[in-house]
């Protein structure tokens, strides 16, 4: 066999067998293997009795973890990488949370799903559940909605600095974070100058858990209020500027309708900042592809080329402004309301 073709099997063979690589992560995160694994190397022996496993299988798990550069094999121990210390619950850059999320029980069922999802466009989430993916998450699998939350706060920690830099809102606004989550963000936002004012919108069982300086009692209490609600339908807050961050990932027609329902609660020639991570603007497109994928099998939606976001933002009725990228991963799409208020609504 040839050198190419050999890679092309191996490629091949290893692509085939990722859920593997994706399900040993998840076990690795539940088991807090990370989590036990101190700065000195460790035998598979010595972390079993730390995370109370077998430590023949949980060497397995450890090699075939290494094998994909997440741990370091030395011999009959193991040490941490870069990689391995984002799995720790103690780390400021945790990803814990983004494996759990990615690994669900749910994702297991709708993958092999794909096929029919590429024939027809539609994902057949709502139709499998009898309900769309949201109310199902936190009707039926809460304890899945309590890790959305986390890795979307986890993902916020990650931007939020880059973002309120960028934005670099000043003086006497309100900013909405539009489904900001647990509320780093806005938190981050109006933390940079106190006489900004701010709100957080997101759906009420998100709201139940938000960033400790929004609650009663935190720094920014008085600054901030929290509004319940589905942006799809309504967004019932007037603000001078409105933050969409990673947001826009359903179908088109309920992306249109989330950016007009905005743009009608704006004040004149106010302002509509959308973040996301683009397909074609991300050094992860290996990241950014299977996640558009998922979100065609969940909520029918998908991650964005920048033409077709943008084509979405100027459908909605606004005029776009600028966009520039954020940090290595993230755009920013600025965008203003016409100030006749005309959003094709």
């Amino acid at each position: 066999m040839t050198a190419p073709a050999l890679e092309a099997v191996t490629n091949l063979r290893r692509l085939a067998l990722a859920a593997g690589h994706a399900a040993a992560l998840r076990a690795a995160v539940q088991l807090g293997v990370a989590d036990a694994l101190g700065e000195d190397p460790a035998t598979a022996a010595e972390l079993a009795r730390l995370v109370n496993a077998e430590p023949g299988t949980l060497d397995r798990l450890l090699r075939a973890l290494s094998s994909q550069g997440v741990f370091l094999a030395q011999g009959d121990r193991y040490a941490h990488t870069p990689v391995s210390r984002l799995l720790r619950g103690d780390t400021p850059r945790s990803l814990r949370d983004m494996v759990l999320w990615a690994t669900e029980p749910w994702t297991w069922e709708v993958w092999p799903r794909l096929a029919d999802a590429v024939r027809t466009g539609k994902g057949g989430f709502g139709e499998t559940h009898g309900k769309d993916f949201f109310t199902y998450l936190y009707e039926d699998a809460p304890e899945s909605a309590e890790v959305f939350n986390r890795a979307m706060t986890q993902a916020s920690r990650l931007s939020s600095g880059a973002i309120a830099e960028t934005l670099d809102l000043r003086g006497d606004l309100t900013v909405v974070d539009v489904a900001g989550g647990h509320g780093d963000l806005i938190a981050t936002v109006l933390e940079r100058d106190p006489s900004l004012r701010g709100a957080l919108f997101d759906l009420p069982g998100v709201l139940e858990d938000v960033d400790a300086r929004l609650r009663k009692g935190g720094a920014l209490e008085g600054r901030c209020r929290l509004v319940a609600g589905d942006c799809r339908e309504s967004v019932q807050v007037e603000a001078d500027v409105f933050i969409l961050k990673n947001v826009l990932e359903w179908d088109d027609a309920a992306t249109v309708a989330a950016l007009r329902n905005v743009a009608a609660s704006a004040r004149p020639g106010g302002r509509v900042v959308v973040i996301e991570n683009l397909v074609d603007g991300s050094p992860e497109t290996g990241f950014t592809t299977a996640m558009d994928l998922l979100l065609l099998l969940n909520v029918d939606g998908r991650k964005h080329l920048r033409r077709s976001l943008l084509r979405l933002v100027e459908e909605a009725g606004l005029t776009v402004t600028d966009v520039r990228p954020v940090g290595p991963y993230l755009h920013m799409i600025d965008s203003r309301v016409p100030e006749g208020g005309d959003t094709g609504r």
